[in-house]
């Protein structure tokens, strides 16, 4: 059914409840992989070096941090687990890593963190199941 699950998270309170979700999904479907990816918005070029390096650094930084934080609540499951960080508008990273993984399924969470942007722009989530080439799973 699912062969490939692709578990978007962004350190909100929704994005580990569907990595729990996410979890339990492959404990009974057994995929053959689980994708957990953190996606950043880009660094702007005006911020000029070292600005932009010290940003840079710092982003990353708690990308890994709520990549690890999510990886752990997903635990164990029967299937490798492929983690990953990207830089980019969100919503693209993650329906280009559905598409390129020729993932099954995303899950997701409902909120994230942007959420005065997602009221003026539309949410991420939103944003992906308009345009995923697969089923999107959302989590309250």
């Amino acid at each position: 059914m699912f062969e490939r699950i692709l578990l978007s998270v962004d350190g909100s309170e929704h994005a580990l409840r569907a990595a729990h979700t996410a979890a339990d999904l492959a404990r009974i479907v057994k995929p053959q992989e689980l994708y957990v990816v953190v996606v950043y918005d880009p660094i702007p070029m005006y911020l000029g070096e070292p600005n932009m390096q010290i940003a840079i650094s710092s982003r990353k930084g708690e990308a890994e941090k709520i990549l690890e934080t999510a990886v752990q609540e997903v635990g164990e499951v029967p299937c490798p687990i492929h983690p990953g960080i990207l830089e980019g508008s969100p919503a693209e990273a993650i329906i280009e890593v559905a598409k390129t993984s020729e993932c099954d399924l995303i899950v997701m969470g409902s909120r994230g963190l942007g959420q005065l942007a997602g009221l003026l722009l539309g949410s991420t989530s939103q944003k992906v199941v308009a345009h995923a080439r697969c089923p999107v799973l959302i989590v309250r």
